[in-house]
């Protein structure tokens, strides 16, 4: 199986303006990421999809490879299909791995567990999934919970803490029944993300905002893995800041 992957990057957040060439300890946030991603042989190709000149300019002259994409793009999801329309032009791929550019400490372990979900014939969507051990995640509405059945894909996503426990206070929920979330890197057969890209709306993302629950409505299984190691996303600055006082790498 021939995989690439691709990490969305766009300049023009509105938290974190110009984000991905954000300075962590002497380098960029989105090099350190393409650097986590190129450990793995199982990825053919590594490539960020950028929307603006400054961070395909910093990639290149890193070493690294990028393409440039449309800035209109709604979701990572449809940045990564028109990377994936451009560098097809080159040759043919089987799967994608959609890698999140602001996660600069991922591990290639991760990557490694969508990839060999991506391996077996019925897994056209695969993701991650991890334990949740602490209340203050799980009543957060920004940390996305699932739901995953005995079969190994999802049942749900959601932003409220899942499933709800009858007659126990919530203090107690984590002492009665597991929880989890979602960790947001994606795998898609190639021809799934062409299709999911073309799907319409559904009002459950409206009302959830989480563009998975588009490709649940219209029938598409996503398969999921449990994974040990958490999701640390660079959202904001102060994200960076923190993260570095509780972290070291090299």
């Amino acid at each position: 199986m021939k995989i690439a992957g691709i990490i969305p990057a766009r300049y023009a957040s509105t938290r974190f303006p110009g984000k991905p060439l954000a300075d962590i300890k002497g380098k960029s946030m989105i090099m350190r990421v393409y650097e986590q991603a190129s450990k793995l042989e199982n990825l053919n190709e590594v490539i960020v999809a950028t929307d603006d000149q400054r961070i395909f300019r910093h990639v290149i002259d890193n070493g690294g490879k990028a393409v440039m994409t449309a800035i209109d793009h709604s979701s990572g999801t449809s940045r990564c299909a028109e990377a994936l329309r451009l560098i097809e032009r080159e040759g043919q791929f089987d799967a994608v791995i959609n890698i999140q550019g602001d996660e600069p400490f991922i591990r290639p372990e991760q990557i490694e567990k969508v990839i060999e979900l991506l391996y077996r014939n019925e897994v056209a969507i695969a993701t991650l999934y991890k334990q949740i051990t602490v209340s203050s995640e799980l009543f957060d509405p920004n940390v996305v919970k699932t739901i995953v059945n005995s079969d190994g894909k999802a049942l749900y996503f959601t932003r409220q803490a899942v499933p709800f426990v009858r007659n126990v206070e919530k203090e107690f929920w984590l002492q009665n029944t597991r929880f989890y979330k979602h960790i947001g890197i994606y795998g898609y057969k190639c021809e799934t993300l062409f299709r999911i890209v073309a799907l319409d709306e559904c009002d459950l993302e409206k009302a959830e905002s989480l563009e998975q629950l588009r490709w649940l409505y219209h029938g598409f299984d996503i398969h999921m893995a449990e994974t040990e190691f958490d999701s640390l996303s660079i959202d904001i600055p102060e994200d960076l800041i923190k993260v570095l006082n509780i972290l070291s790498f090299s």
